[in-house]
């Protein structure tokens, strides 16, 4: 395999060095010659994302190392020479990156992630470095991972899975894994955007439950859609249901029988989910997170489950990930999956698409792409039959980067 180190030109004490903290990682490199270099940080999916990056003359060297690169580690792949990375969202980008990024001749950066809570984006305009995220292909999926959660931690798979594998079961008994029904009960969303709406239309349609949410503004659309079911459903002669929007947290977390987080992360939100919060929700309730582990105080969740057996909990994401606060994996009333609420085939395949495409339109100056729907890139029988545009530059307007047209489709 090509050690593409050795045709960057360094210093010998550099390149000894280099050699010692790359000696732990393995690297491919394809297009050797490419005329632009882009650091791919961890495997992607798919093939696509690497046609589009071969198709704009890049030559680009990916690590294959499953584990999370540290800062020197990142800051060494980017070298003397970098014209964009493709990171993820378990990496640390902050101005130390983007001033080695910038000094390297770097331009772009892409998280193969919606979110971008690990990128300082005023440090990377401050570089003029555009920060390239990939919306648009998340929301169905992983809204379906919130259901399965809700169904999982309140029918209690999971515990009864592990008691037939142990040879445990010995026949029917009617005490045996008492859940909870969902049918009519109150759902509880706190961030009622895409993914939180979808989660929401899902369980309320599927299980006629009445939906209360808490979000900074009234979201109109779901309004409609839940009340035009209840009233086709109350047609049919069935339960009809309701919705209505809450004025606090507060309100909303003593209603709910099921809560679901779907908000963002900032100041305002983290461990917004706290020991007082966990006290004021029903003691079987079912709380369940596919937004951002640090939403919930893990400390405090642990404490409340183990003083409330009947209160369960469904988590794709942690506090501090990949590790889980002390207590918590022991918890009979926790389900804990490893934050793959976007793992299906076509999404992932759809995110490292996409933030290829935003690392390969700012290499070649293409504009930003200012439609609602990304699936120009994603669906398109090819590469050349995407649109000439980065998909999704969250600074763009920072940077003064000029907006697509349709005329400026090659």
């Amino acid at each position: 395999m090509h050690n593409h180190w050795l045709s960057i030109g360094v210093s010998s004490c550099g390149l000894q060095l280099r050699r010692t903290l790359m000696a732990r990682l393995q690297w491919r490199t394809f297009n050797s010659n490419g005329r632009h270099r882009v650091v791919v940080t961890k495997p992607l999916v798919g093939e696509n994302w690497l046609e589009t990056l071969l198709a704009a003359d890049c030559r680009v060297d990916q690590c294959l190392s499953e584990r999370i690169l540290s800062r020197a580690e990142l800051r060494d792949a980017i070298g003397s020479r970098c014209d964009g990375v493709v990171g993820q969202l378990t990496e640390p980008w902050d101005e130390e990156l983007f001033r080695a990024l910038k000094s390297a001749g770097g331009k772009v950066y892409s998280n193969v992630a919606v979110g971008f809570d690990n990128v300082d984006v005023s440090a990377a305009t401050r570089h003029g470095i555009a920060v390239g995220n990939t919306p648009g292909v998340l929301t169905e999926t992983t809204a379906e991972m919130a259901v399965a959660l809700t169904f999982a931690a309140g029918r209690r798979l999971v515990e009864a899975d592990a008691f037939m594998r142990a040879g445990k079961y010995k026949g029917w008994l009617p005490t045996m894994f008492l859940g909870k029904l969902f049918y009519g009960k109150t759902l509880g969303i706190i961030g009622a955007g895409r993914i939180g709406s979808v989660y929401a239309l899902t369980m309320a349609r599927g299980c006629h439950m009445d939906v209360v949410y808490y979000d900074q503004f009234q979201n109109e659309q779901l309004e409609r859609k839940v009340r035009e079911t209840g009233s086709l459903y109350q047609q049919l002669g069935e339960r009809c249901i309701s919705i209505r929007r809450a004025e606090t947290v507060e309100e909303l977390l003593e209603a709910a029988d099921v809560v679901s987080l779907h908000t963002v992360l900032d100041a305002s939100t983290r461990h917004m989910i706290n020991n007082e919060r966990l006290r004021l929700m029903k003691k079987d309730a079912v709380l369940v997170n596919c937004g951002r582990g640090p939403l919930i105080d893990e400390r405090a969740l642990v404490q409340h489950c183990r003083e409330h057996p009947d209160f369960r909990v469904g988590l794709d994401v942690f506090e501090n990930e990949p590790k889980m606060a002390p207590g918590l994996a022991s918890l009979p009333n926790v389900v804990v999956v490893p934050h793959i609420a976007s793992a299906t085939v076509w999404t992932r395949t759809g995110m490292s698409t996409l933030a290829a495409a935003n690392v390969a339109g700012i290499i070649r100056g293409d504009p930003v792409w200012n439609q609602p729907d990304v699936l120009a890139f994603v669906d398109a029988p090819s590469v050349a039959a995407m649109p000439r545009a980065a998909p999704s530059i969250v600074n763009a307007k920072e940077l003064g980067l000029p907006q697509y047209k349709q005329m400026s489709r090659l």
